[in-house]
């Protein structure tokens, strides 16, 4: 008896795989993107009997889900307005995404960035990220170590005093 209800669940999964695999959009179909990332989202509107593409620009702030139920939360702001949108990734309607701007993001979701305005929302692009740091870190060591065997020749200058804030009496 109980072998046969193993075997009916385990068909309806296999079943139910079925035929979300059949639903779902190709692996390589959207480039790699993260969240952070500038994106455009094209997505088909249908207005009565018309049909147009409508691009929405904005910030991935969150990825959630997996296989069929796949969304992502684009952010962007009209008219000192937040407008955040979810878009089902294996959706028909959604025709296609480009990568606009690359970012560094720490965070999983960057829900901390519907708090933020002005500059404080901008977030460090990739290219001058993490990686461009250890990069200019890498660098400036090994010329530190150029610098080391000619200053051992020469001694040091001596630095200029800093003359700290003076404190304020009332």
């Amino acid at each position: 008896m109980r072998i046969q209800i193993e075997r009916r669940v385990m068909n309806r999964q296999l079943t139910i795989e079925q035929t979300t695999a059949n639903q779902m959009k190709a692996a390589g179909h959207f480039p790699a993107f993260s969240v952070g990332d500038t994106i455009d989202v094209h997505y088909k509107i249908i207005e009565g009997d018309k049909e147009r593409v409508q691009i929405f620009q904005g910030v991935l702030i969150a990825q959630k889900g997996r296989g069929v139920n796949a969304t992502i939360t684009v952010r962007r702001i009209v008219a000192n307005e937040g407008v955040e949108r979810i878009f089902p990734l294996h959706s028909p309607r959604l025709s296609k995404i480009d990568i606009v701007r690359r970012a560094d993001a720490r965070r999983a979701k960057l829900y901390y960035l519907r708090d933020r305005t002005g500059k404080s929302r901008r977030l460090r692009d990739q290219r001058r990220g993490l990686k461009g740091l250890e990069a200019a870190l890498a660098a400036t060591d090994t010329i530190g170590d150029q610098a080391d065997s000619a200053d051992a020749a020469a001694p040091a200058p001596a630095a200029p005093k800093r003359e700290g804030k003076k404190a304020k009496t009332k």
